[in-house]
């Protein structure tokens, strides 16, 4: 008979109340020191592991906790130090300037992980670093739980295939000498684990959904040359977020357990499970529930899957998990959480999760009867948020049934609208603007806690908003800027912010996820249909309008983010889920357009993170996305000017379907790729409206105005001069003001000292 036991692959760090976040944001201020920062960094992941341990999972992980990003962690622990940072002595001091930057050097790059909103930290390679171990944290880690609770865990890294594929700074050609070079690394690392007694470690290599059988069978000789070191530590190799290709050259790896993602895989690793079967003698550690959405599972429906897995793969044991880490869900229901009756019983976050996975467990060993109740209780609960979630608009149906071509196309091309808008807008050459939001100082968190708390009326916060907005158009009118913003103060979010004004949407007040570093959000819950209700952002546009002759940008997010940066209802499809959005910012953006407002940015900064992993699946998906975002922009005026904003892609893949959003201008990060995208511009020239970021907003450092003129003189190497903006990465909400404006004074001064550069060379 199979063995079934409960896994888990990784829990969230920031705690119920996000006080992990709180510990680490009062540090980096200086409130707290660093001996009272680790002791609270410690208890924090202490409760983590509790959490995991009361709900009684079998097989716990730990070092999937740190202190910023676990990939940095790995990177930290291998000596992979970037040469601007190695004169620092501290390792604490070195590990956050990595992240966040100092003031005479830029920080590491950061992207997404996956097709996730999470983002890690990049590694940096180059030939001068010193490939050592420097700090077993796995190690540690083990035997601090072992210490307090007495329990044997399951330490968790990085897989040296993923890390050196997420990394930067070598040539493809180089991949595999690197990969080897860690090899030793990782045998003295698991040598020292299987010393210490250590029964299971988790390699994770999600990077291999996405590899070749090429780099599969590469993949499989790095494994060969760490496991041979090894004789009593079980190796789990652990894939998520979808299928593997090579899937029979997987399962032959040197390990005595795999990990396969059952839920975002499309049903391929059931097919490959089918055809190829599962070697006996291995665990099939199977994902089984859903690790990065919320909806409570069918128990009933996740039995008969795991039944079926098991009617399959003959193994001697089975673990059931998660499909991923839950780093991408809350960490539990809070209990003063304000969510609809029906709604809350339908969410599932992390906690919850495990529970799912005990309650699976004791169905799969004692049968299904012994989980009746459980199994009732979870379809009553389905069938409650399904009623709750009724109430479709027969008028918007038709609509989006009766959506035509012209509906998605601008009347004219790009290079003719060009013409137009230059004589329309009147800007100067090189214009300068910001992404969007400025700093949201504690004065404008306090002012929106007490009018949510009632304590203000609506007019009393209208004023603060109104008093901010001028104070910010004034600032920028000083600045210089070209093209002005209002500055988003009344938004939380740029996300939750137009949920809370559409139609089908829920917002929770503790369901707080983590994005990158200390930064948390709150995903909206799409439940029902998305609808336009009122307008949600003209009142501020044109009041902002109103205190200057300069154009305001209106700012709207778009349709792929709101969807990517939510928690979607699993219902219907993604793509009904962005049409429906997409109508309804399409009335919003008309309604700018009524007001007078002559550019209106739809951000679009997760529309990369979507895509497939597989590259076979991302023509569907680029294609509706393209769609979504032309929904929503193609009724303007041929003088009215669209722009939109990414950040933190690999946005060499998107090119076209950038392109294909018709967009006439798009702002992209840029500083934290250090040039990279320059160089894949030179061979693929963009030329439409391009602004390419020239500081990190990301850390608190000013850079000075030469460090940003050369990047706009490297940029206009390649970018067309007539259509080049010059801006900052990012939006500026977390930044303090007296950095944001010296910086901004320096960027605008750097675009002058371009700008009668390029005036001489005409």
């Amino acid at each position: 008979m199979t063995t079934i036991k409960t896994s888990n692959l990784g829990f969230p760090r920031i705690g119920l109340n996000r006080e992990w976040k709180k510990a680490l944001e009062a540090y980096w201020k200086g409130s707290t020191d660093k001996d009272t920062f680790l002791k609270q960094i410690d208890e924090l992941f202490l409760s983590a592991v509790k959490t995991q341990i009361d709900q009684q999972i079998d097989v716990v992980p730990v070092s999937d906790f740190t202190q910023y990003d676990h990939v940095l962690d790995t990177a930290v622990s291998f000596n992979w130090i970037p040469k601007r940072f190695r004169h620092l002595t501290d390792a604490t001091d070195t590990y956050f300037a990595i992240a966040r930057g100092i003031k005479d050097a830029v920080s590491s790059e950061m992207t997404k992980w996956f097709n996730t909103n999470y983002h890690y930290i990049v590694p940096e390679y180059d030939e001068s670093i010193e490939f050592r171990l420097t700090r077993n944290k796995q190690l540690e880690d083990y035997r601090r739980i072992k210490q307090e609770y007495g329990v044997e865990t399951k330490p968790v890294i990085v897989g040296p295939y993923t890390f050196v594929t997420l990394a930067k700074g070598y040539e493809p050609s180089e991949a595999k000498a690197i990969q080897k070079r860690l090899v030793p690394l990782y045998v003295q690392l698991l040598k020292e684990l299987e010393e210490e007694g250590v029964k299971w470690v988790q390699i994770d290599e999600p990077a291999l959904v996405t590899a070749s059988a090429e780099d599969v069978r590469g993949a499989k000789e790095l494994f060969e040359n760490i496991t041979s070191e090894l004789s009593s530590l079980n190796v789990l190799l652990q894939t998520y977020f979808d299928s593997v290709d090579a899937y029979e050259e997987l399962i032959s790896y040197p390990v005595q357990g795999i990990g396969l993602d059952f839920v975002h895989d499309k049903g391929r690793n059931l097919e490959q499970l089918k055809t190829h079967g599962f070697p006996t003698d291995k665990v099939l550690a199977a994902g089984v529930i859903d690790g990065r959405n919320i909806w409570k599972a069918d128990l009933e429906e996740r039995l008969d899957a795991v039944l079926d897995i098991l009617s399959i793969a003959k193994v001697e044991e089975l673990w059931i998990q998660p499909s991923s880490s839950l780093l991408h869900v809350p960490v539990a229901k809070h209990p003063d959480e304000h969510l609809e009756k029906d709604l809350l019983n339908g969410l599932s976050y992390a906690k919850e999760k495990l529970a799912e996975l005990t309650a699976l467990k004791e169905g799969l060993v004692s049968g299904k009867a012994a989980i009746s109740e459980q199994i009732q209780q979870a379809k009553t609960d389905i069938q409650a948020l399904k009623q709750f979630a009724t109430g479709a608009n027969s008028e918007q149906k038709k609509e989006l049934e009766q959506l035509a071509d012209k509906d998605f196309k601008r009347p004219i091309p790009f290079e003719e609208r060009l013409a137009l808008q230059n004589k329309s807008l009147g800007l100067p050459l090189l214009p300068t603007t910001t992404i969007g939001s400025f700093p949201q100082s504690a004065e404008v968190r306090s002012a929106r806690q007490k009018w949510r708390k009632n304590e203000w009326s609506d007019e009393q916060y209208q004023n603060f908003i109104n008093a901010e907005t001028k104070r910010w158009i004034d600032i920028q009118e000083e600045l210089e800027l070209d093209v002005l913003v209002h500055g988003e103060f009344e938004r939380t979010d740029m996300v939750e912010y137009f949920g809370e004004k559409l139609a089908g949407f829920a917002f929770t007040k503790y369901a707080w996820v983590q994005s990158y570093g200390s930064r948390c959000v709150r995903p909206p819950v799409i439940y029902g249909d998305v609808e336009f209700i009122e307008p949600m952002t003209v009142k501020d546009t044109v009041y902002a309008q109103s205190l200057t002759s300069k154009h305001v940008k209106g700012m709207l997010t778009g349709p792929v983010t709101i969807l990517n940066w939510s928690f979607p209802r699993n219902d219907i499809s993604r793509k009904e889920i962005a049409f429906q959005i997409g109508l309804a910012l399409r009335k919003e953006v008309k309604a700018l357009e009524d007001a007078g407002i002559q550019i209106i940015q739809v951000d679009e900064p997760a529309l990369r993170e979507g895509l497939p992993l597989k590259t076979q699946d991302w023509d569907e998906y680029l294609t509706w996305a393209a769609e979504a975002f032309r929904l929503t922009t193609s009724s303007v005026k041929n003088e009215t000017q669209i722009h939109t904003h990414m950040c933190y892609s690999n946005f060499e893949d998107i090119v076209d379907t950038i392109n294909d959003l018709d967009a006439d201008v798009i702002t992209i990060e840029h500083s934290r790729s250090h040039g990279g995208f320059l160089d894949y511009l030179r061979e693929h020239p963009y030329l439409k409206g391009l602004g390419l970021g020239v500081y990190d907003i990301h850390s608190p450092r000013v850079p000075s105005t030469e460090e940003m003129y050369n990047i706009i003189v490297d940029a206009l190497a390649v970018c067309p001069t007539d259509r080049f903006w010059v801006n900052p990465d990012c939006g500026l909400k977390t930044r303090q003001q007296e950095e944001t404006v010296a910086a901004l004074k320096n960027m605008v001064e750097a675009a002058k000292q371009a700008r009668a550069q390029q005036t001489q060379l005409v």
